[in-house]
């Protein structure tokens, strides 16, 4: 019979302190990128078109990578039975991307408009979790979220297009400074 002090693996503490030790190291890393994050944010919040068109490049670049190579998978599997699925599945994929690249402002246009309209759904779909949750503790809370989210999806639909070259930007710079924010407090925790 072996007791847990016999043991030979580590315990579950002694894992955990040898990351914090780990991550303790590196400190400096985290603080480094938490200020490139906000700083990245920052640049973009003054320049939201910027952002933007970037973000839909992006976008557009992943979508031309997947399109090829579904296409040459749709290749590599043609006796399979699938073919016309990836086939039209990678072309799908390409044609988006090549729209993003070439025309980024019409792809932006497209994708604010369906960010808004999937606020509006999350939203709803938050608003009846909300209410099917009374009198539970805390309901008031998600009831809150989904007015939030519903509010947002509202706005963003009726601003479109005119706010098209911007939303994008916007919520991409937002997101980089709070993961800056937050990466930044990580590191700086680890130093202490």
């Amino acid at each position: 019979m072996t007791f847990p002090s016999d043991s030979l693996s580590p315990s579950p503490g002694s894992q955990i302190a040898g990351k914090l030790a780990a991550l303790h190291a590196k400190w400096g890393w985290f603080v480094a990128l938490g200020i490139l994050m906000i700083l990245a944010g920052a640049y973009i919040l003054g320049n939201e078109v910027v952002g933007t068109v970037l973000s839909v490049v992006t976008l557009g670049v992943f979508l031309t990578i997947s399109g090829v190579a579904q296409i040459i998978h749709a290749f590599g599997v043609k006796g399979w039975g699938s073919f016309a699925f990836w086939l039209l599945d990678g072309l799908l994929h390409l044609v988006a991307g090549a729209i993003a690249i070439i025309n980024p402002v019409v792809a932006a246009g497209i994708i604010t408009l369906i960010l808004g309209f999937s606020l509006l759904i999350a939203g709803g779909f938050r608003l009846a979790a909300g209410f099917g949750a009374r009198p539970a503790p805390g309901w008031g809370w998600l009831v809150v979220s989904a007015i939030a989210t519903l509010v947002l999806g509202a706005l963003i639909v009726m601003g479109w297009p005119a706010n098209t070259l911007w939303v994008l930007g916007l919520l991409l710079g937002i997101d980089l400074v709070f993961n800056g924010v937050a990466v930044l407090m990580l590191g700086l925790r680890l130093k202490s």
